[in-house]
C-alpha cells in the first residue's frame, strides 16, 4: 500500500510524488536496489547492505521514496519518534542526481513532521562533511547514525 503525497509548489525540476512505501510491487524492488547500489558504504551503516537496509525499512514502515514517471528515484527513511521525527539514509540513483529529487524527500519530510508538530532531525555519521553540510543548509539538527 503506497500513501502518495503531491509535490508542493517550489523549484523542482521534475514533479516528483514522495510516498510512503510499505508494500512496494517488484519494479519498485528493483528501482529501490538500483537506488541504494549507488550509495556508499558509509550511508549504509549500520546495516550490511543495501538489501538489509530496504528490508528493515520496509518492516518497520519507515521507508519513503520519490517517484516520476512509475519509477522510484530516490528513497530515504523517516522515523518517528514521540519527540521527533528523524530521516535518514536519503539516497538518489545516480543517474539522476542533481534533479531535486533528495530536496523534495527533504521537503516533504519537513512537511509533515511539522502537521505532526514534531521537529524532524537529518541523522548522518557526524563526521561526514556533506552531511553536515547538508544539515546546516537546511537548518536542521545532525544526530549519529
Amino acid at each position: 500500500m503506497l500513501a502518495r503525497f503531491p509535490p508542493q509548489r517550489s523549484k523542482v525540476a521534475m514533479p516528483i510524488y514522495v510516498e510512503s512505501v510499505t508494500q512496494p510491487s517488484p519494479q519498485d524492488r528493483t528501482d529501490l536496489a538500483k537506488i541504494y547500489a549507488d550509495a556508499p558504504d558509509w550511508l549504509l551503516t549500520p546495516h550490511a547492505s543495501a538489501e538489509a537496509l530496504i528490508d528493515t525499512a520496509l518492516a518497520d514502515a519507515t521507508l519513503i521514496a520519490g517517484r516520476f514517471n512509475d519509477r522510484l528515484l530516490g528513497a530515504a527513511l523517516l522515523e518517528k519518534f514521540a519527540d521527533r521525527w528523524r530521516l535518514s539514509h536519503i539516497c538518489v540513483r545516480k543517474v539522476t542526481r542533481g534533479r531535486g529529487v533528495a530536496r523534495r524527500l527533504l521537503d516533504e519530510a519537513r512537511r509533515l513532521a511539522t502537521e505532526a508538530g514534531q521537529p524532524l532531525h537529518l541523522a548522518a555519521p557526524l563526521d561526514h562533511l556533506e552531511s553536515q553540510a547538508m544539515a546546516a543548509r537546511c537548518q536542521l539538527p545532525l544526530e549519529r547514525i
